[in-house]
C-alpha cells in the first residue's frame, strides 16, 4: 500500500516544488518506488525531476479520464511522474457534479500498489486540485519561507484542512510545517519559528526540527537537470534536506505504527 505525502501552501516561494522535488528523488536514491504528481499548472516538479517539455499526456488527461495513468506515465530518473503544465490552471475540474474531490484519488487508484511513496505537489492556492490532494493523502507537509508574508493565510489553510479531515479524508495527517531559507542568526527567523510553532500546535502538528537553509545549489541543480542530492551534496541545503528525510521517516513509521497498533 502506497503512502501518499502532500506538500503544499497557498503562497508561492516558499520551497514547495523544491521540497516536493527532494523528497520525490530521496525516496527513488534511497531504493524505494515513488510516483510524483504535479497539481500545478506552472509543471516545476517535473521540470526539477528531468521531464523537460518532451511529454505526450499530462496529469490533466489523467483527471478527465481521457487516459489511463498508467499511459501517462513519465519515467525519470527519480521514479515515475504525472506531470503538467499550464492547461490545468482551466481544467474544467469544477463542472465536474459528483465525488469532485475524489477525482484524483479515482483517478490513480488502479497504479497505487506499484509504489511505496506517492509525492503530491500542488498549486500555491486552495482549490479544486489542492483538496484532491488532501483527500487522497496520508499526510501533509506545508512548508515556510522564514519571514513574516509566509505566516499570513495559514489560518485559512487551517480551515481547508479541517473541512477536509472532517467531510471527506478524516484519516489526513499533517506531518508538520517546514521552515526554508532558515538563519538561526537572525531575530526574523527566530520570531517566525515561535510564530510558526503557536500556529503548528493549533493544527494538532509540530515545525519539524530540521530546518533549510539557504543554497546556490538548490536552486541550480534542476538547470543542470540532476536531483539536489547529486548536484551538491556538500550544500548546507542539501545536507539539510538528506536530515529533513531522515525525520520525515521516523515519523510516518511512528504514525503507522500508532495508526495500525
Amino acid at each position: 500500500m502506497s503512502t501518499i505525502i502532500t506538500v503544499s501552501n497557498q503562497k508561492g516561494g516558499v520551497g514547495k516544488t523544491t521540497t516536493a522535488a527532494a523528497l520525490a528523488s530521496g525516496i527513488a536514491l534511497a531504493g524505494r518506488k515513488v510516483l510524483g504528481i504535479d497539481l500545478d499548472p506552472q509543471g516545476n516538479l517535473g521540470f526539477c525531476l528531468g521531464s523537460g517539455n518532451d511529454h505526450r499526456y499530462t496529469v490533466l488527461d489523467v483527471l478527465k479520464g481521457t487516459v489511463p495513468a498508467q499511459e501517462a506515465l513519465f519515467k525519470s530518473d527519480y521514479g515515475d511522474l504525472l506531470i503538467s503544465d499550464i492547461s490545468l490552471s482551466s481544467s474544467g475540474l469544477e463542472k465536474v457534479q459528483t465525488s469532485r474531490e475524489y477525482i484524483l484519488k479515482n483517478a490513480i487508484a488502479p497504479i497505487l500498489d506499484q509504489y511505496d511513496y506517492v509525492v503530491i505537489d500542488t498549486p500555491p492556492a486552495l482549490n479544486l486540485l489542492t483538496v484532491n490532494a488532501y483527500s487522497v493523502s496520508d499526510f501533509l507537509i506545508i512548508p515556510m519561507a522564514s519571514d513574516i508574508l509566509s505566516l499570513v493565510g495559514l489560518a485559512q489553510l487551517k480551515e481547508t484542512i479541517e473541512s477536509v479531515q472532517e467531510r471527506v479524508n478524516p484519516d489526513l495527517k499533517v506531518l508538520g510545517i517546514l521552515l526554508n531559507r532558515f538563519n538561526a542568526r537572525t531575530l526574523l527567523s527566530r520570531d517566525v519559528l515561535e510564530m510558526a510553532q503557536q500556529l503548528a500546535s493549533q493544527i494538532n502538528t509540530k515545525v519539524f526540527q530540521t530546518k533549510i537553509r539557504s543554497g546556490v545549489a538548490v536552486a541550480e541543480a534542476p538547470a543542470h537537470g540532476e536531483s539536489i542530492f547529486s548536484y551538491n551534496s556538500r550544500s548546507a541545503a542539501v545536507k539539510d534536506y538528506l536530515a529533513f528525510l531522515d525525520e520525515i521517516a521516523l515519523d510516518i513509521h511512528l504514525k503507522e505504527e500508532t495508526q495500525n497498533g
